[in-house]
């Protein structure tokens, strides 16, 4: 059951962030989902420790873990504009 609720909360906080920086257009459901997915994994590891929060991964579905979820998909859209960004020059 976990399993789903990765994928549709992770697809929701992906295309949340991806609307945040401005993304969405390049990207795809599958890929939304995976941001979602692979931020969260990111947020835990970085925000969670700041603010005494699980993430959607960690089996703790609150506010905060949604927020620490977001907050790691977003970074890591802003990791991989970067990334594309100097591999165009």
């Amino acid at each position: 059951m976990n399993f789903i609720i990765w994928i549709v909360v992770g697809g929701i906080l992906g295309w949340v962030a991806s609307m945040i920086m401005r993304t969405n257009a390049q990207q795809g459901i599958l890929l939304n989902v995976v941001i979602g997915i692979i931020g969260a994994l990111l947020g835990g590891w970085l925000i969670a420790p700041l603010f005494g929060t699980g993430t959607i991964n960690q089996n703790d579905f609150s506010i905060g873990s949604l927020v620490v979820s977001l907050l790691g998909s977003v970074i890591l859209l802003a990791i991989v504009n970067l990334y594309q960004r100097g591999a165009q020059r």
